[in-house]
């Protein structure tokens, strides 16, 4: 008889569930997070036996372990999995169950799952973005505190003249060390962020998805392969309006009776997407392909919602671009992350 595996994933432990064809829970068991104590639940069942748990915190290594093990692979997208959220009586042994049942009736709502390569390449530029906001943290720090003596310049702090500048301060000996600090954090930094865009940079000019997104105003290197890590296989989408939907760049819809009433974006799916694609409707508002569409959309509804609009513009270029891309590869080539 076929058997299905529910797991709900937590940082230490995670409660296992499983469920026969027939639909009877045939164990439900709390174990600490390892590769011995799972295996020595659900490693005796047969090769391919399908196991399906939410997207939480940390949960590759659970991807990697199974897959390794021959197990059939099912990542629950958890906003909507609403057997889930909206269950009267809610516990780990509980929601178990209820993936188990649930993918042994077809009705999971399925993420997709996106190979080593493609989560190693989203670690390492987010890991680059943390690392430049937390550099641009400690610039902003420094023009506080010349600010609350009257110091201003124009140029950049952090350069040769600058530094000179600021070591010509009269500042107050508490202030003067918080400088000095946030300037140490500065440069210990820098190795670190020339390190990974060296790499970065090597790797965009070999990835022919950079080349054609780069033809976008506003995307630079960085921004298309963070658009290509995030989005993964192209052919995932259908459309570009499923892109788009996906990527939360889509008004929410409620309707009831003949009455229908659009809201702001949903702001699902990549919160990454989503940014480095604002950050580049910044400068694509104002090139000759968008500028126009920016100015009627901010005229009507407002400079914020006319820049979310220019964002989506992007991303559904960036979708003909890479589908073609895929599509002028041919049908026997792999896609493309």
């Amino acid at each position: 008889m076929s058997v299905y595996v529910g797991i709900d994933v937590h940082r230490k432990r995670s409660q296992v569930a499983v469920v026969t064809g027939d639909g009877t829970v045939e164990l439900n068991k709390n174990v600490v997070n390892g590769t011995e104590t799972l295996l020595r639940l659900i490693g005796g069942l047969p090769a391919g036996t399908p196991v399906a748990f939410e997207a939480a915190f940390g949960w590759g290594w659970l991807v990697e372990l199974l897959e390794e093990h021959g197990f059939e692979v099912h990542l629950v997208h958890p906003l909507r999995c609403k057997a889930i959220a909206s269950a009267r009586l809610k516990n780990d042994k509980v929601d178990a169950a209820i993936l188990a049942q649930l993918l042994r009736a077809d009705l999971l709502p399925e993420a997709w799952i996106a190979p080593p390569e493609v989560r190693q390449l989203r670690a390492l530029l987010r890991h680059r973005a943390g690392l430049v906001r937390l550099r641009t943290q400690q610039q902003n720090r420094i023009h506080a505190v010349v600010a609350d003596f009257g110091y201003d310049r124009a140029g950049s702090y952090l350069s040769g003249p600058g530094r000179g500048w600021l070591a010509g301060l009269e500042l107050p000996a508490a202030s003067r060390e918080i400088v000095a600090d946030c300037l140490a954090v500065i440069d210990g930094l820098a190795p670190a962020i020339d390190r990974i865009d060296g790499g970065l940079h090597a790797r965009a000019k070999a990835d022919p998805g950079v080349k054609v997104l780069t033809t976008l105003p506003g995307v630079g290197e960085f921004t298309a392969l963070v658009m290509l890590a995030e989005i993964g296989d192209i052919t995932r989408f259908p459309t570009a309006r499923k892109l788009a939907s996906w990527a939360g760049l889509t008004p929410t819809v409620r309707g009831s009776d003949l009455k229908v009433r659009h809201g702001h974006i949903s702001k699902q799916g990549s919160a990454w997407l989503r940014w480095v694609l604002n950050q580049a409707a910044q400068t694509a508002k104002r090139s000759p392909e968008f500028a126009a569409s920016y100015a009627v959309i901010a005229q009507r509804r407002g400079k914020k919602i006319a820049t979310i609009a220019i964002a989506r513009k992007l991303l559904t270029r960036a979708w003909h671009l890479l589908a073609g891309l895929q599509a002028a590869a041919g049908p026997d080539a792999p896609p493309r992350p």
